[in-house]
C-alpha cells in the first residue's frame, strides 16, 4: 500500500481561507435545486492536485450526498478502510471508477454509493455536477450532487468503508473552517491543498477540494 510522505494532520496551517459563510437561505433543498437549475457565472478554484493530467486517467464519479435533515442539510461522508491501495483511511465521498455499463457519471455515483454504503438510489434526487476533479492518483472524477431524503438505511461495505458520518452543510460552507496546507514533494515542488477538520474527522485533499468548489458555486 503506498504511504503518504507526510501526515496531513501534523502539517502547519499556511493560512485560513476565511471567506464569509454561504447565506443560510442558500443552504436549503429548494435553493439548491434552483441554483443547479439556473447556475450563475462562476469559476472553480484551480487546486494543485487537479491541474495536472497523467497520460492515462481513470474515469470515476463520486456522489456528493446532501441529506435533508429537520435541522438543516448535512453532507454525508465516509472514512475509507486503512488497507486500501489509494486514499487509505481518508475521508471521501462514496464513489469509484466508472464501468463500461454505467449510463453516465450519475449512474456510476449511484451504483458506487449503493455498493459502498447501501444507499438506495430511490432516496437520491440528482441536482447536477460540479467541475471535474483530477486527483494525483490518476482519477478523473465527476462529482455528482444529490439531495438525499430520509428515512433511508445504510450499510458500510466492510472492505472499503470504515465509517459513515454526516457534517452540517453550514459548517462546510464557511471559509473560516477551510485551512490551507502544503508540503514539499521530493522533487522540490510544493503541493497545496485544503483541510476542513470536523470533530474527529480530518477532511482534506480531493474531498476538500470538491467541497471548496461547491462552496464557490453556492456563493457565486
Amino acid at each position: 500500500m503506498p504511504k503518504l510522505p507526510f501526515d496531513p494532520e501534523q502539517l502547519p496551517i499556511d493560512s485560513i481561507a476565511g471567506e464569509a459563510p454561504v447565506a443560510a437561505a442558500l443552504l436549503t433543498a429548494a435553493a439548491l435545486r434552483q441554483r443547479f437549475a439556473t447556475p450563475p457565472p462562476w469559476l472553480p478554484e484551480q487546486l494543485d492536485e487537479s491541474v495536472g493530467r497523467r497520460a492515462v486517467m481513470t474515469p470515476a464519479a463520486v456522489l456528493v450526498p446532501l441529506v435533508e435533515r429537520a435541522h438543516g442539510l448535512t453532507m454525508l461522508l465516509t472514512r475509507r478502510t486503512a488497507h486500501l491501495q489509494h486514499h487509505a483511511g481518508q475521508i471521501s465521498f462514496p464513489g469509484g471508477r466508472a464501468e463500461a455499463w454505467d449510463d453516465g457519471a450519475a449512474a456510476t455515483a449511484l451504483r458506487e454509493a449503493h455498493e459502498e454504503i447501501g444507499l438506495d438510489a430511490r432516496h437520491v434526487d440528482i441536482l447536477g455536477t460540479l467541475p471535474d476533479y483530477l486527483t494525483g492518483t490518476g482519477y478523473h472524477v465527476v462529482p455528482v450532487v444529490g439531495l438525499v431524503t430520509p428515512p433511508f438505511a445504510l450499510a458500510a461495505e466492510s472492505n472499503e468503508v470504515a465509517d459513515i458520518f454526516e457534517v452540517p452543510l453550514a459548517f462546510l460552507m464557511d471559509g473560516a473552517h477551510h485551512r490551507r496546507l502544503s508540503y514539499v514533494l521530493p522533487a522540490g515542488d510544493r503541493r497545496r491543498f485544503y483541510a476542513m477538520p470536523y470533530q474527529q474527522y480530518f477532511i482534506w485533499g480531493a474531498t476538500a477540494g470538491m467541497i471548496r468548489n461547491l462552496f464557490h458555486f453556492l456563493r457565486a
